[in-house]
């Protein structure tokens, strides 16, 4: 692994070919490429709302992906900037729970 990016760290990560933005646990980070249990941003924000509304069936959830380094443009850790949260306290504000605890980690 690379300093900084240990395993299940929370990460934000940046594809291309096509263009996507994933959030989520990394699992690992190797020569080959990277594998994390994720959400597609774009999803995000309705996941949120769904388990904040404590549905019994989500429609929505994170997946173990992998995916083949030649795609990945850039991994950022799940930090707040200034004044705007992570990802991470986002989904705790909302839903009431910290998310590492929500996906058993």
């Amino acid at each position: 692994m690379i300093e900084g990016f240990e395993p299940n760290a929370l990460v934000i990560v940046n594809l291309v070919n096509p263009k996507e933005k994933f959030f989520g646990v990394l699992r690992a980070l190797s020569a080959a490429g990277v594998t994390m249990m994720a959400i597609n941003l774009d999803s995000f924000d309705d996941w949120v709302r769904e388990l904040a509304r404590d549905d019994d069936e989500p429609s929505i959830d994170v997946f173990t992906m992998f995916v083949p380094l030649f795609r990945v443009e850039r991994i950022f850790l799940d930090e707040p900037a200034g004044a705007i949260k992570s990802y991470s306290q986002r989904f705790e504000d909302v839903v009431g729970t910290p998310i590492r605890q929500h996906l058993g980690i």
